[in-house]
């Protein structure tokens, strides 16, 4: 190897010791608080309070709530390969609740951030818990 490979390979591994820029982070940070505004207007809309949307755990029964669920539901959200199916289960009843369909539930579970922001910034009204009525939303 000639001395200009050496020296293109020692930046290569001094950039990758810095981590990630500040570009990344303004991002990722923009992204957050992208998150928790969708999140927190959405639980806002429930009547139940924004700031729940950004505490661990506690959002999780928050959910449970506006949907209908009973709180021991957050435990079949914490179990390992349970988890899956009850956040689905919680995402389409979400959406229920808010008179949108089984499909955006499904948005909901799996492109969170971008549906959550609909939901919350957008027209839908909370309608009540989807669960509690068998899962049909009221009108």
């Amino acid at each position: 190897m000639d001395e200009q490979q050496l020296e293109m390979m020692q930046q290569m591994q001094n950039q990758q010791a810095e981590g990630p820029g500040l570009v990344f982070w303004i991002f990722y940070l923009a992204f957050i608080g992208f998150v928790l505004a969708g999140m927190w207007k959405t639980f806002a809309k429930a009547g139940e309070p924004g700031w729940a949307a950004i505490v661990p755990f506690y959002n999780i029964y928050v959910m449970t709530k506006i949907i209908g669920r009973p709180a021991w539901w957050v435990v079949l959200a914490l179990l390992p390969c349970v988890n899956f199916i009850a956040l689905f289960i919680i995402s389409i009843d979400m959406a229920k609740s808010f008179g949108k369909g089984t499909g955006f539930g499904i948005g909901l579970a799996l492109l969170g951030p971008v549906f959550y922001a609909i939901l919350g910034f957008g027209d839908a009204q909370y309608q009540g818990p989807a669960a509690a009525s068998g899962g049909m939303s009221a009108a």
